[in-house]
């Protein structure tokens, strides 16, 4: 399903997807590779916006290609976008996604929530997010 109009989500790796280890990968954070895969099952652009270059952040693309994420875009705001000194390197999105937030990050159901206006009810059951991706 392609939304009306498509959100452009650039999101952090370390500390967002990920537990923050860098510059290994750590843990993958409860929810966060469902939640990414549900935005991009509604036609959602996502871009990876880190601070890793290099080795780094190849690792970190790699990771999220096995776990069923790719990139619109990675550190840029759209593909082939060549980096020029006189452009400001601020990702053109509609929101950014990062545990460098006031406040921190607030987990992946609160971020669904907040894109969305989602008002979802929280089971007990420890796979209640998860759950509801895979209804159609």
């Amino acid at each position: 399903m392609i939304p009306k109009n498509p959100l452009i989500i650039a999101v952090d790796f370390d500390g967002t997807i990920v537990e923050d280890a860098f510059p290994r990968i750590g843990k993958p954070l409860i929810f966060a590779f469902d939640t990414l895969k549900k935005m991009q099952s509604e036609g959602h652009r996502l871009i990876l916006w880190t601070y890793r270059t290099g080795r780094p952040l190849d690792d970190a693309v790699d990771f999220c290609k096995e776990n069923g994420i790719e990139f619109y875009a990675v550190n840029r705001s759209y593909p082939g976008e060549v980096y020029n000194e006189n452009i400001s390197r601020k990702i053109n999105a509609d929101f950014f996604i990062d545990d460098r937030n006031i406040g921190g990050f607030i987990g992946w159901t609160e971020v669904y929530k907040k894109i969305f206006n989602a008002e979802l009810e929280v089971p007990e059951e420890k796979n209640w997010l998860a759950s509801l991706f895979l209804k159609k």
